[in-house]
C-alpha cells in the first residue's frame, strides 16, 4: 500500500507516524510545502519574544529523523499542485528546482492546514507586514526585529496568535498595539470575561483598539501608515497580520472534493472525504461542534492530532471514528491564563438556546494558605436538560486544571449539577475542600432549586428605581468603590437592620465575589424579602465596567473569607 500525505505539522505528521506503527510494509510519502515537516506552531510567537531561545526546539522532527525512525519519505519544499482522484495521482512541484512530477497513491491524506486571511486591507503585501503561521514566518519576524530594532508594532487581530505575538513583541520593548474589529479580544470568550484580558494586556503595556477596522497600509519613509475605516491614521514600524485563518483547500476543491463551511473539506467520522480513498484532517476540515451539535471549524492542535491518528487507523484497515470537538483551549496572557471550552453566550443566543449561567470568583486554593489568587469562572448550561454548554475561566493559577475538569465532564455527558459531586484532589496549596468546579455545581443547584435568584452584569444598568439595591460588603470595601445606587449594609449587620430595607421592593444584593450576597439573600428570603444575588461579585462588575484590573491591595484575599 502506497500512502501519500499532503502536509505535515500536527495532523499529517501524526498520521504518518501512527500509520507506520500499524503497517510496517506501507510506503509512506509526506509532501510538505514549507521547509519543516513537524514543528511546534503554537510555540512560534515565543521564539520571536525570546522565551524559546533555541531555534531547534521548534522543530519536533526533521525529514532525516522521520526516515531514520519510521522509514517515511519526507520531502519538504514540495508542493502538491493537482490531485486526480480518478487516476489516483498527485502532481508535485519541487520548489527548489521548479520541476513538476506525478506520483501515484493507493490512499491519500490531506493535511493542508489553514492560511492567514486578509480582511480586505489594501497594502497588506507591503514590506514590514508579516504573518505568523510557519517557521519561515517566525524567522522573518525575528530577523527583522533583531536587525531593525523597531520601536512600534501593530498586530491586526486579537485572536490566539495575535495576542501571543503582541505579548512577545512587547517583551522585546516594542511599543505594541492590538487592533481588533470586534468589541473584545479572544473570540471564544464573551465580552464580560474578555474584560479581564483587556485589563491584563494593558497592564502589560500593550495598547488595544477595539471595534476598529484597518482599511489600508502604506509605506511612509521608514515607517508604515495605517488608516482605519473610521478615518484614523497611525504610524508604526511593523505590522503582524493575525486577523484569522481560512482552510487552505483550493487544491481539494479543484479536485472536485466536497467542501463546506468557509471552503473547508467535508469529512465523515472516519475522516473520509467525498472522494474514494482520500482522507483529510486538521485545520482544513469541518467537524461537529459537540456543544451545539452543528458543523464547525475548530483549528486546534489537539483535535488535529487525534484526527491524524484516526485517519491512519482507517487507512490501515481499522474502524476508528472522530466524534467532534468542544474546542477546549487555553492561552497565556502575560500573568493571566485564559481558557474556554464549548459554546459562549453569543453562540448560544445565535443558536436560540435556552440557557442559564453562573459566574463566580473563587480563589485557586484554600484561602488560609498563603498566596491565594482569584480566578473568574463562567459556566453555561441548558435550563431544561442541564447539559453543560461551555465554560470560560481567567486567572493567575489553576485555570487549566479547572477547564480540563469541565471539558472532561462535558465529554462524559455529566450534567451541570453533577459538577458538585466530582471528587477532586485537595490539599491547601492546590485547591479547597470544595474545589471551584464543585462550587460552580453548588451554585447551579441553588439556582435550579430556587434557593437563589440571580442578576447579571448586563442587568445592573437597567435596574428600575422600584428595587432596593444592597451592597453586603464591609464599609471599608464599599468606600473603595461600589456600583451606583447600592446602599451599604454589611452582611453581619443585616439581621439587625432589616427595618432599613423596603419589604415591598425586590432586593438586589452585591458583594465582593458573590458569596456574602448569597448569604444575605438566604437571610432576606427567609424573612419575606424577594431577593436577587449578583453573579460574579463587585470585583467582576468593576473589571467589566472599566476594563481595568484592580490593584491587588484593593481586594486582599481572604479578608472576609470571600
Amino acid at each position: 500500500m502506497k500512502v501519500i500525505i499532503v502536509g505535515g505539522v500536527a495532523g499529517g505528521a501524526t498520521a504518518a507516524a501512527r500509520l507506520r506503527r500499524l503497517d510496517e510494509k506501507a510506503e509512506i510519502i509526506i509532501f510538505e510545502k514549507s521547509g519543516y515537516v513537524s514543528y511546534a506552531n503554537c510555540g512560534l510567537p515565543y521564539y520571536v519574544g525570546g522565551v524559546i531561545g533555541d531555534f531547534d526546539e521548534l522543530t519536533l522532527q526533521s525529514p532525516e529523523g522521520f526516515f531514520s525512525r519510521y522509514r517515511i519519505d519526507v520531502r519538504v519544499r514540495h508542493e502538491v499542485v493537482k490531485i486526480d482522484t480518478a487516476a489516483k495521482t498527485v502532481d508535485v512541484r519541487n520548489l527548489d528546482t521548479g520541476k513538476t512530477f506525478t506520483e501515484s497513491y493507493d490512499k491519500l491524506l490531506l493535511s493542508p492546514g489553514a492560511r492567514p486571511v486578509n480582511p480586505g486591507i489594501e497594502g497588506a503585501d507591503c514590506k514590514r507586514v508579516f504573518t505568523l503561521r510557519t517557521v519561515e514566518d517566525t524567522v522573518r519576524i525575528k530577523a527583522f526585529a533583531d536587525a531593525h530594532k523597531p520601536a512600534r508594532a501593530m498586530v491586526i487581530g486579537g485572536g490566539f496568535i495575535g495576542l501571543e505575538t503582541a505579548e512577545n513583541l512587547s517583551r522585546l520593548n516594542i511599543d505594541t498595539t492590538v487592533v481588533e474589529f470586534a468589541d473584545h479580544i479572544l473570540g471564544p470568550f464573551d465580552r464580560d470575561m474578555a474584560s479581564l484580558l483587556h485589563a491584563e494586556m494593558r497592564r502589560g503595556g500593550v495598547k488595544i483598539m477595539l471595534k476598529t477596522a484597518v482599511s489600508s497600509i502604506s509605506e511612509k519613509g521608514d515607517a508604515l501608515l495605517i488608516e482605519t475605516q473610521d478615518g484614523g491614521k497611525f504610524e508604526t514600524d511593523m505590522v503582524v497580520l493575525a486577523a484569522g485563518v481560512a482552510p487552505d483547500t483550493g487544491l481539494a476543491a479543484a479536485a472536485g472534493i466536497k467542501t463546506g463551511i468557509k471552503g473547508s473539506i467535508v469529512v465523515n467520522k472516519k475522516m473520509e472525504t467525498s472522494a474514494p480513498d482520500v482522507y483529510a484532517v486538521g485545520d482544513a476540515v469541518e467537524v461537529e461542534n459537540l456543544a451545539l451539535g452543528t458543523r464547525a471549524l475548530i483549528s486546534l492542535a489537539g483535535p488535529a492530532n487525534k484526527q491524524g491518528r484516526i485517519a491512519a487507523d482507517n487507512i490501515a484497515g481499522g474502524n476508528s471514528e472522530y466524534d467532534g470537538s468542544f474546542g477546549t483551549s487555553v492561552i497565556k496572557v502575560f500573568s493571566l491564563t485564559a481558557a474556554s471550552v464549548g459554546a459562549n453566550e453569543a453562540q448560544l443566543k445565535a443558536a436560540g438556546k435556552d440557557y442559564e449561567k453562573v459566574v463566580l470568583s473563587p480563589l485557586n486554593h484554600a484561602g488560609y494558605y498563603p498566596g491565594g489568587k482569584v480566578m473568574t469562572m463562567k459556566v453555561l448550561f441548558d435550563k431544561s436538560t442541564l447539559k453543560i454548554y461551555g465554560a470560560q475561566i481567567a486567572g493567575s493559577e489553576g485555570v487549566d486544571k479547572r477547564i480540563d475538569v469541565i471539558a472532561t465532564a462535558m465529554r462524559a455527558g455529566l450534567s451541570a449539577v453533577d459538577l458538585k459531586d466530582l471528587e477532586l484532589a485537595y490539599a491547601p496549596p492546590y485547591s479547597s475542600a470544595k474545589d471551584p468546579v464543585n462550587v460552580a455545581g453548588f451554585m447551579i443547584e441553588n439556582v435550579l432549586t430556587g434557593k437563589v435568584k440571580q442578576f447579571h452584569y448586563e442587568d445592573v444598568a437597567s435596574l428600575p428605581s422600584t428595587v432596593f439595591k444592597l451592597d453586603a460588603r464591609t464599609p471599608y470595601e464599599y468606600a473603595r468603590g461600589h456600583a451606583e445606587g447600592f446602599v451599604n449594609i454589611p452582611l453581619d449587620e443585616i439581621r439587625e437592620r432589616l427595618d432599613e430595607i423596603d419589604k415591598n421592593k425586590p432586593v438586589y444584593v452585591m458583594c465582593q465575589s458573590g458569596l456574602r450576597s448569597y448569604l444575605a439573600c438566604r437571610i432576606l428570603a427567609q424573612n419575606g424579602f424577594d431577593c436577587y444575588n449578583f453573579s460574579g461579585g463587585y470585583r467582576f462588575y468593576d473589571i467589566v465596567s472599566r476594563d481595568v484590573l484592580p490593584a491587588a491591595s484593593a481586594y486582599p484575599c481572604g479578608k472576609d473569607k470571600n
